[in-house]
């Protein structure tokens, strides 16, 4: 295989600019098919979007011969379910964050794509882009010396335009999501610091439903220890005033701290009484460097970016933040 020709299960909101026009502009990569329940909904996004082929059965995009990769974005309550079909077909999967409704089911993935020895990426994209690289480098210059902790909030109110828009806030009902809105941001947070310390070692948190806007909980805060003896400290809650809106994750060491937005576009690194910045463009696909990254590992041609059991020790955390 020299080429992957992708289609897309689930073409709703987060496909229409983060993530689905990357897969022509990636090499050796294509979106030849979409696929939507509601085949209105499918037609218009495949004739918007240039893409040859749509359906409204996921099954059948998944039979396509020509298609040889899948991306999964549907809301998690489907991951499960379409990248085990997928994987039996022998078609790599490409899936949404969260990987799924919790942590068993993620297991059950990965378990599958180990059964069909077919590969198996999760998108936490972040992993992927100049930003979180450029902190990544930073911990490992050493730059403010030994870790000693780590604080993050990510406050909100109830109108947050980090929300990613759909016509059914699927996001809010834990049956389809697996949480809330933190089973939507937080895969991004709590994965970099995965990524940034390695190995959780202890977690624990609260989960609560303070505002009753909705089922889902709407304010969760977590502790984590990670086995380098790093100590993770979160917060997030969704029902703040607007003035009190706050995304901001500071890492704090023995020679300084490097602080910075999981959604925004600035790092800052303090260090021996001097700031200094380091501003980033905004990417026009967010997820186009993840998507090359798949598709040369895919091809055989590089590693996972982000492998099922690395996903899986974020969704671990995720399910002993909310008591799952």
């Amino acid at each position: 295989m020299d080429k992957l020709n992708w289609g897309i299960i689930g073409c709703g909101d987060v496909t229409e600019v983060k993530s689905g026009p990357a897969f022509n502009k990636v090499p050796n990569s294509s979106l030849v098919a979409v696929m939507r329940r509601d085949a209105a909904k499918a037609k218009d996004y495949a004739q918007r979007h240039g893409v040859p082929k749509w359906y409204d059965n996921a099954e059948q995009l998944i039979k396509d011969p020509e298609i040889n990769a899948i991306y999964i974005a549907t809301p998690p309550l489907q991951h499960e379910a379409y990248t085990l079909l997928a994987l039996a077909a022998g078609k790599p999967v490409y899936v949404e964050k969260p990987m799924t409704l919790n942590a068993e089911a993620a297991a059950r993935m990965k378990a599958a794509a180990d059964k069909y020895n077919v590969k198996l990426s999760v998108a936490h994209y972040r992993r992927a882009q100049p930003m979180f690289l450029k902190v990544k480098q930073l911990l490992a210059d050493h730059a403010i010396g030994d870790i000693r902790f780590v604080s993050l909030q990510m406050l909100q109110p109830p109108a947050s335009n980090l929300i990613a828009a759909s016509a059914v806030n699927w996001r809010l009902d834990p049956a389809v999501s697996g949480g809330g809105l933190f089973h939507d941001l937080a895969p991004h947070q709590l994965d970099l610091m995965i990524y940034f310390f390695g190995k959780v070692k202890q977690a624990t948190g609260i989960a609560v439903n303070q505002a009753c806007l909705y089922p889902a909980d709407d304010l969760v805060t977590g502790q984590l220890l990670f086995e380098n003896g790093v100590v993770f400290n979160g917060t997030w809650c969704f029902t703040v005033a607007p003035d009190n809106s706050r995304d901001v994750c500071e890492i704090t060491g023995a020679n300084g701290s490097i602080s910075f937005p999981v959604f925004g576009s600035k790092v800052i690194l303090r260090r021996d009484g001097q700031t200094e910045e380091f501003i980033f463009d905004l990417l026009p696909h967010v997820q186009q460097p993840m998507i090359e990254k798949v598709t040369n590992y895919f091809l055989g041609r590089g590693e996972n970016p982000c492998s099922a059991a690395d996903a899986i020790a974020s969704m671990q955390v995720m399910d002993r933040f909310t008591g799952k």
